[in-house]
């Protein structure tokens, strides 16, 4: 993806700082060559932003055979903050974090979502202000808010749609509330949309085709398609949990359907199958729990749940094919256990140019990722082509002294 393919920003410094944020130039020579300004013309805008507090400018590792080293252009961390919340269906999990990004605190908190997302969104504010208070860090650098939701999520409006885990939370203004306690832009997403951003972004960028698939207490998955997150029409894309695999009706799901993936091969389907067997098991989890502890019903359910994943990824194969499949969440805790039934499934099930330098792998991002997927979405964002000239005025290091102390009062006032 080069800057021509999306919107131009006003100024010349704005188009620096998105093609150096969007990974796209790294040097003055390859600003020089993506933006055709003189070189002159870029020193200029350079000096402003490196002055601004928005760049760093670091010489690069010394190359085997001698010779001068480039030096190196990147945001500056510590320009500004984003913060960010992984919501669950019991617990929230809130970070505030810097632009390389790297978690700077984090906490965890109980959430009821039965409570309403008033009652909700008003914890997740008091956490990241007492957050921000600990770090030394005041609200006129937060970038931006990024909230990672386990609904149908319409992300353009930042709202739940449809029915979901989350009651009363369908069509809720969402990042109007959330304005109202911390004055920041905010972004809302599906979860597993957030975890594929950050596992492609980190792990497979070469990757031009990418299906990430969560398997956790619910199915899910995400596309990244020439290095952008592909969300469909409507923002459903990927919705591969409630896709009906049995034709014969097959289990009830929690969506009120029989025979989906989910009722299949989800952590809470797993453990509704093994306490038959007598084992006191609720979750992801606690299966995950069961079967490092050498459980053998646990493992051959595990492994039954891994041919079921490979029948619903198989229909993903056909009509996305994919150049790498990742898979993560809880269960993926299983290893070869749950990844050998997928494997086998997929080269049974689907065409052989398909499949012929597919390559299926673990996650690498761990816990961490559902997080930074959302500071990658508010960073990316915000430092697009058609935000960063915004950005640029707000968080300059004269704007953001500027503004700390009116946006220091507002809060007082809420």
């Amino acid at each position: 993806m080069t800057w021509r393919d999306l919107a131009t920003p006003t100024s010349g410094a704005g188009l620096i700082l998105s093609l150096v944020a969007g990974g796209i130039a790294r040097s003055r020579a390859d600003l020089v060559t993506a933006t055709g300004f003189s070189r002159t013309t870029v020193v200029q805008h350079l000096t402003q932003l490196l002055g601004a507090g928005l760049l760093d400018e670091t010489p690069e590792p010394k190359r085997q055979g001698g010779g001068r080293p480039s030096a190196m252009l990147r945001l500056a961390p510590d320009a500004a903050t984003v913060l960010v919340a992984d919501i669950g269906e019991t617990h929230a999990r809130l970070a505030i974090v810097d632009l390389s990004p790297a978690l700077l605190a984090e906490c965890v908190i109980p959430i009821t979502l039965a409570d309403g997302p008033g009652a909700v969104l008003a914890q997740l504010a008091r956490c990241w202000l007492a957050l921000l208070d600990q770090s030394r860090r005041a609200v006129a650098d937060v970038l931006g808010m990024g909230i990672g939701l386990p609904a149908p999520v319409d992300h353009a409006g930042g709202r739940v749609v449809g029915p979901s885990v989350m009651p009363g939370w369908d069509d809720f203004d969402i990042c109007g509330c959330l304005s109202t306690f911390i004055p920041a832009p905010v972004l809302v997403e599906n979860d597993v949309n957030l975890m594929t951003l950050a596992e492609f972004r980190t792990y497979w960028p070469e990757a031009g085709q990418f299906l990430f698939v969560k398997a956790g207490n619910g199915i899910g998955s995400g596309l990244m398609t020439d290095g952008r997150l592909y969300r469909g029409a409507q923002g459903a894309a990927g919705d591969i949990g409630h896709m009906q695999i049995d034709r014969r009706g097959g289990p009830l799901c929690r969506c009120g359907k029989h025979g989906c993936l989910e009722a299949h091969a989800a952590g809470w389907a797993v453990a509704r199958d093994l306490r038959s067997t007598g084992l006191a098991l609720n979750s992801a989890r606690d299966v995950i729990g069961s079967f490092e502890a050498g459980q053998a019903e646990t493992t051959a359910r595990l492994e039954a749940a891994g041919v079921a994943l490979g029948d619903g990824i198989a229909h993903a194969v056909s009509l996305f094919n994919p150049s790498t499949i990742v898979i993560g969440g809880t269960l993926a805790d299983a290893g070869e256990t749950l990844l050998s039934g997928i494997r086998t499934q997929l080269h049974a099930r689907s065409l052989p140019l398909a499949i012929r330098h597919l390559g299926i792998h673990r996650a690498h991002g761990g816990r961490d990722a559902g997080l930074l997927g959302a500071a990658r979405l508010v960073i990316e964002t915000r430092l697009s082509p058609a935000h960063v000239d915004t950005t640029i005025a707000a968080h300059t290091k004269a704007a953001r002294r500027s503004v700390a102390g009116l946006k220091e009062r507002r809060l007082k006032l809420v």
